[in-house]
């Protein structure tokens, strides 16, 4: 049998006041306070990303008075990912299929929504991620979206009406979005995922008000014999070799974007290689910028400024699309502008955001591809254990990494950043080269996750003390696949599980001082506000991201598709609510009866790589093991074990509206082939009770 894990994890695996400026007026989230409202107006609350909130109405003293004022239950979601924003008392929230809701924040009352409707548009192509959005932006009384098969939209924030929409890639082009845009001055940014699809990565500006495309940076240097379309991209070119560009290059901005206001800079994260086997990408030379790189650019234009690589030569699936957090700090008795990052690579790094300068690279994490970070060169010092091509090896940080995009936090009062960390390895080795790139995705390497130390597949809230480098404290959590922090200068740091446990620690010393059980899994990070002068705590629940996939880390969770429990919460100190009970646990796994007609073993094998090549593993898992997370267990249903129901779904577009796309590019043969390999995989496949 064709091993099935290849690459499940691979895909997926700033703002204004409420004030009405000139279109070219800079705003600033530096300046978010009108009247008795503090809103969260950007991703990062501001521009630097620190995810840190000035409110202090709820301390440690007080914090385990929380209630609830009340909770708008969402049953139509699959999974909620993103943080909402807070503008004069409006919530503003996407989720999956790229659907953006408003929420009266006083009340919980839904005010709007909008669905761009995603499902029909040839998902083999763009599937990847399909119900993974990590949230919206906000400038001028407009809300921006990126849908996942490649627009972004321009929503009226009062009405939820569309006000424009663009394409930002072709269709067909094996792209997705499911990152948050970022607004500011007078435009709004997006970048692509889709690294593994034989793409070539770049991220692009928008105008704010009319949505013409501004400039394009792309982050893999095309054909030489097509001209470069700047300096940089021939300096990049400088460090590949073969003919990279018919495989894509990968590279993908899937999720890290900062603007810094005070130096008027655009930093952008930079994804994987595509393959990731470094010598079918590159003939095993060359840097490959800027894969694992952050790259610093003039917002008004586009040009490069200056950019430091994380990763040299990437070809473990180390992505620094991390988010980005600025900050000021002294260094050896030296004040420094800081842009911090935890990429996938088990290194906390600290650059000098002026001029690139790598400050400091320690391990936050068990990481053993590298042994050290030569502070000299900038560059990773290997191990032998990074050498794949002598054979199998195991390797610390997997590919979902040590820290993955769930949003990290830092506070100026403590000095430290919150990191939700996890801890798994994963084993490499040569996989085949592929023979083609028109229909298949093909990594060139096979990747295995055994959980081989007794805290492997743990995750934890992690303190990085960025100016000691190390460790200020590690709170373990009931979940490997946990949500994004939220910082307060009350002493504060909260974050929600996997496990479906939301909770507030000390800042300082860890210390667990509230908890609540919301009953479902939470990836969302939790944001803070005040309306008419009190202030709330508000958090999306709805388990989702890579958690889709069917490992065991994720399945122990044993959430169900679209159950009970995806919810919109608002806590404070003047609630007065208890939250809703409900019965949200998945307790047991009984395969359908896939009936007396013998397997087809040759079908099946070819269901196997297109089912894991054709986005289906994304949503459904590898294996067709499900968590239920982004979509249904398919060895549960029954009715997916009859043909002519299978083709009419996944062809025919029949569940387009409840978030299954149409596949209406794969043919009959393919579609017998796919539904052979679920009938295989589902008789072979045994009861769970929980």
């Amino acid at each position: 049998m064709i091993k099935f894990f290849l690459t499940f994890c691979l895909i997926v695996v700033g703002l204004v006041a409420c004030s009405q400026g000139g279109e070219t007026e800079k705003q600033s989230t530096s300046q978010n306070t009108v009247e008795k409202n503090v809103n969260w107006l950007s991703y990062g609350n501001k521009y630097d990303e620190q995810r840190y909130s000035s409110l202090k109405q709820i301390t440690l003293e007080n914090v385990s008075q929380l209630k609830v004022d009340w909770e708008l239950n969402i049953p139509d979601a699959i999974q909620f990912v993103g943080p909402p924003l807070a503008v004069e008392g409006i919530l503003y929230f996407s989720g999956d299929r790229a659907i953006v809701r408003a929420v009266d924040g006083r009340t919980g009352q839904l005010l709007w929504t909008y669905d761009p409707k995603i499902g029909k548009e040839s998902p083999r192509k763009t599937a990847q991620g399909w119900n993974t959005n990590r949230g919206v932006a906000y400038l001028n009384g407009k809300v921006f979206v990126g849908a996942t098969d490649g627009r972004l939209i321009a929503l009226d924030a009062k009405t939820g009406e569309e006000v424009w929409s663009k394409r930002t890639f072709p269709i067909t082009a094996r792209k997705s979005i499911t990152g948050a845009p970022r607004a500011f001055k007078n435009m709004v940014i997006i970048g692509h995922g889709g690294a593994e699809y034989g793409t070539r990565g770049y991220m692009t500006a928008y105008h704010a008000e009319t949505g013409e495309k501004m400039w394009r940076f792309y982050t893999v240097p095309g054909n030489p014999a097509d001209g470069f379309e700047n300096a940089a991209m021939e300096m990049a070119a400088e460090t590949w070799h073969g003919d990279w560009w018919k495989m894509g290059g990968g590279g993908t901005v899937w999720n890290a974007l900062t603007y810094d206001e005070e130096l008027d800079q655009l930093y952008i994260g930079v994804g994987n290689g595509d393959p990731w086997d470094y010598d079918l990408r590159s003939e095993g030379k060359g840097d490959n910028l800027f894969l694992g790189s952050v790259v610093a650019l003039n917002p008004n234009n586009g040009e490069y400024i200056w950019h430091y690589q994380m990763t040299p030569g990437e070809r473990w699936d180390y992505k620094s699309t991390m988010d980005m957090v600025l900050a000021d700090l002294v260094i050896d008795g030296k004040p420094r502008k800081v842009l911090m990052q935890a990429p996938t690579n088990g290194f906390f790094y600290i650059l000098d955001r002026t001029d690139g300068e790598l400050l400091s690279a320690e391990k936050y994490t068990k990481s053993t591809w590298a042994e050290r970070i030569d502070m000299e060169t900038g560059r990773p010092v290997l191990t032998d254990a990074a050498e794949y091509r002598t054979g199998k090896k195991l390797m610390y940080p997997s590919p979902f990494g040590g820290h993955n995009w769930q949003a990290m936090a830092y506070s100026p009062d403590t000095e430290l950043v919150y990191i939700p960390h996890m801890l798994m390895g994963a084993t490499y080795e040569v996989g085949h080269k592929p023979d083609f790139r028109d229909d298949f995705m093909a990594i060139g390497l096979y990747t295995g996750y055994p959980l081989v130390e007794p805290e492997d597949g743990s995750g934890s809230l992690l303190a990085w003390d960025p100016k000691q480098q190390k460790v200020a404290w590690n709170k373990p959590l009931d979940s490997f696949w946990n949500g994004g922090v939220l910082a307060t200068r009350g002493g504060l740091v909260f974050q929600g599980t996997g496990g479906g446990k939301f909770a507030a620690y000390n800042a300082k010393t860890g210390q667990s001082l509230w908890d609540i059980d919301v009953q479902r899994g939470i990836s969302s990070p939790p944001v803070t506000y005040t309306i008419d002068g009190t202030q709330h705590v508000t958090l999306l629940v709805g388990w989702g991201g890579l958690a889709s996939f069917g490992l065991p880390v994720f399945t122990k969770e044993g959430w169900k598709y679209k159950d009970k429990g995806l919810r919109l919460i608002s806590f404070s100190l003047v609630g007065t609510n208890e939250l809703r009970h409900l019965d949200t646990r998945r307790y047991e796994f009984q395969p359908a009866d896939t009936g007396d007609e013998v397997i087809d073993e040759q079908s099946a094998a070819r269901g196997n790589l297109l089912y894991h090549y054709s986005s289906c593993s994304v949503c459904h898992g590898g294996g067709v093991v499900s968590s239920g997370a982004a979509a249904p267990d398919l060895r549960e249903s029954q009715g997916t074990m009859d043909l002519d129901y299978f083709r009419e779904i996944v062809s025919g577009g029949a569940l387009t509206s409840n978030g299954m796309p149409q596949f209406k590019d794969l043919s009959d043969q393919e579609l017998k082939d796919i539904h052979e390999y679920i009938r295989e995989q589902t008789k072979n496949a045994e009861p769970v009770v929980r």
